[in-house]
């Protein structure tokens, strides 16, 4: 029996933005859950795009093929419904993968405005945008554009480390964005919340940010989390941010920074599948590093984490499939 021939690299071949083309994990186009490859924004929910950045690490570099990694690893969760949603979201949501953020490595001072202008295009069309890195400094102006357009924003963000280290403006580097981000205006710290923390910040402050350490979460369990992520960004425009480092190694050593004692994969999606009501505005997941990775299992983390938060917005727009526990 032969296959019909259009079947396959449905990243270039798909007629329709909706639906899933199920075809072979291991060949063909890898764009992102094998979603449209295109600039086209007309009729689009969300934008996913990469930024292959990672000139402003500390430790080890590598995750400049972070969202490569991320596209491969997707492949296998491209065949339908998404566990436990018992839905499709793109039966509902219409995603594309919009590539890659292009910037001029030999000027790097221009970088951090052409990935704003990157997200400046996309949020222009009234598209959400799922970005990822890249090192964690891209998360800086990714927040600069979404500020532009939605003004001061509710912050959640997944980490081992705070990134808030006091810095100039002028310096590029992924340990101090979130500091100069509060002291811009672009999020409000009574509004933002740092899950799995346990690395110190030599300032010993919080800025006015709400803090979850690791031991938080270990301790005192998932749904606790949750209430407290709820609370602090109550019903404000939020981004949320995803360090794969908030893991522990053991479920994501491809990183530059990892830090022992961190969340477990399980206890991210459970936290993640419980935020249906918070009001999203973008996201990104960065410091995927697979030179560093085992059998891509954190690329393979990360890729699931972001079809949980296309699942979530799939929610908000009327998805209907398993109801999770409060």
């Amino acid at each position: 029996m032969s296959l019909p021939e259009t079947l396959g690299d449905a990243a270039f071949r798909r007629k329709s933005l909706l639906g899933t083309n199920v075809e072979s994990t291991y060949a063909g186009a890898l764009s992102f859950m094998r979603r449209l490859y295109t600039r086209d924004l007309t009729g689009v929910d969300v934008a996913v795009s990469g930024i292959p950045y990672d000139l402003a690490v500390t430790n080890r570099p590598g995750t400049r093929f972070g969202p490569e990694a991320i596209r491969k690893a997707s492949a296998q969760n491209a065949w339908g419904p998404i566990w436990p949603w018992n839905f499709d979201p793109f039966d509902t949501l219409a995603v594309i993968d919009y590539g890659d953020c292009n910037y001029d490595h030999g000027n790097p001072a221009s970088i951090p405005h052409s990935i704003e202008e990157h997200a400046d295009g996309i949020l222009a069309k009234d598209v959400s945008m799922l970005t990822f890195g890249g090192d964690h400094f891209v998360s800086y102006p990714l927040l600069k554009a979404h500020a532009k357009k939605h003004g001061p924003l509710a912050f959640i963000q997944f980490d081992a480390h705070r990134d808030m280290d006091v810095d100039e403006e002028s310096r590029i580097d992924h340990g101090t964005m979130f500091k100069l981000a509060i002291d811009d205006g672009i999020i409000d710290p009574a509004k933002s919340i740092q899950v799995g923390i346990r690395t110190s910040s030599p300032e010993g402050q919080s800025f006015g940010v709400n803090i979850l350490h690791a031991d938080f979460v270990h301790d005192k369990g998932t749904e606790a989390v949750v209430n407290e992520i709820k609370r602090v960004v109550g019903d404000a425009k939020t981004y949320m941010t995803f360090d794969i480092d908030c893991l522990d190694p053991a479920f994501a050593p491809g990183t530059g920074t990892p830090v022992p004692g961190g969340l477990s994969t399980y206890q991210a999606l459970a936290i993640l599948r419980r935020l249906t009501d918070v009001n999203f505005v973008g996201a990104d997941i960065v410091e995927v590093a697979p030179a560093y990775d085992q059998s891509e299992i954190t690329a393979l983390a990360a890729a699931m984490i972001a079809a949980e938060y296309l699942c979530i917005l799939a929610t908000q727009k009327g998805a209907k499939g398993y109801t999770l526990a409060p």
